[in-house]
């Protein structure tokens, strides 16, 4: 019997939806729908910092006038910390985490120094500083106070992993997972207990998420949530990491810019049908 197909829409609750959340979400529950799936909703909401609950709120108004419906209950993982430590744990008690010191400025003047660094998913790829750092001398930081994040030992993980990783691309077939092009990822820090790349991976095993669709932006981040599925013995689930919807200028839609909101857009008296025209998908879903 086929697996039943499993995906996601998962927003933060940083702002408003724009269009091209919309497109996301569109996407994935059009594609729930020809499958005869399921279409979930999570909150992704570990920056407890900028999220807020009405935005929260927001996100669930538009997706119900988008038509969208999601199975309940929702997966918010400010609920679900327990479950990334857990995760963080068990790759802790592999030797594959360390704790990083180095501040932002100190990264980027150590790069700028270095001259031609590689480039990741957020930038220049972290260089290592603090891997090589003595037991007792990370003990004496921490016990000190000193603000810290834990990374990923990429080398190391690779080391017990492999290197023959691959996933399967929805539109691009097999891909084979580089994560030493990423560097040494943070997967928590002392106030916040996960990261982006720890907690969808491990968010999408718990979920039972079959097909990961997302925009191109993050499809970088697939190389190394590849590696923490192979270090966690998490499925691993295939990708569809569709185009960006550009504004006027050719610039990815973003909350930063004050694109255009879905809040806005029906407040002006547009449709949902108006929406899935300005994205470029058919008014009506295939079934």
């Amino acid at each position: 019997m086929a697996a039943t197909f499993v995906t996601r829409f998962a927003p933060s609750p940083t702002g408003h939806l724009h269009l091209g959340h919309a497109f996301s979400a569109l996407i994935a529950r059009d594609a729930a729908a020809r499958a005869g799936g399921r279409f979930l909703l999570r909150i992704e909401d570990i920056d407890q910092g900028r999220c807020r609950p009405e935005f929260e709120e927001a996100i669930s108004q538009d997706l119900a006038w988008l038509g969208i419906a999601w199975e309940e209950p929702v997966r918010r993982q400010s609920e679900h910390f327990d479950d990334y430590a857990r995760a963080l744990d068990r790759l802790a008690a592999a030797g594959l985490v360390y704790p990083c010191f180095c501040t932002r400025r100190e990264i980027q003047a150590e790069i700028a120094a270095a001259g031609n660094a590689p480039h990741g998913l957020d930038g220049p790829v972290y260089p290592g500083t603090c891997r090589g750092l003595a037991a007792a001398e990370r003990d004496r930081r921490i016990a000190a106070g000193e603000p810290y994040a834990l990374r990923l030992d990429v080398a190391g993980a690779i080391a017990r992993a492999g290197h023959d990783l691959v996933w399967r691309e929805r539109e691009a077939g097999a891909r084979r997972a580089r994560p030493e092009r990423l560097g040494d990822v943070v997967l928590a820090r002392k106030d916040t207990p996960t990261s982006y790349h720890l907690a969808v991976t491990v968010d999408d095993a718990v979920q039972g998420v079959t097909c990961v669709i997302r925009g191109r932006d993050l499809a970088p981040s697939t190389h190394v949530h590849r590696l923490l599925q192979a270090l966690l013995d998490l499925p691993v689930p295939e990708y569809w990491h569709h185009r960006l919807l550009l504004d006027a200028e050719g610039r990815r839609l973003a909350k930063r810019d004050r694109s255009v909101t879905l809040r806005a857009l029906r407040e002006a008296g547009r449709t949902p049908a108006d929406v899935r025209a300005l994205v470029g998908l058919a008014v009506k879903p295939a079934r």
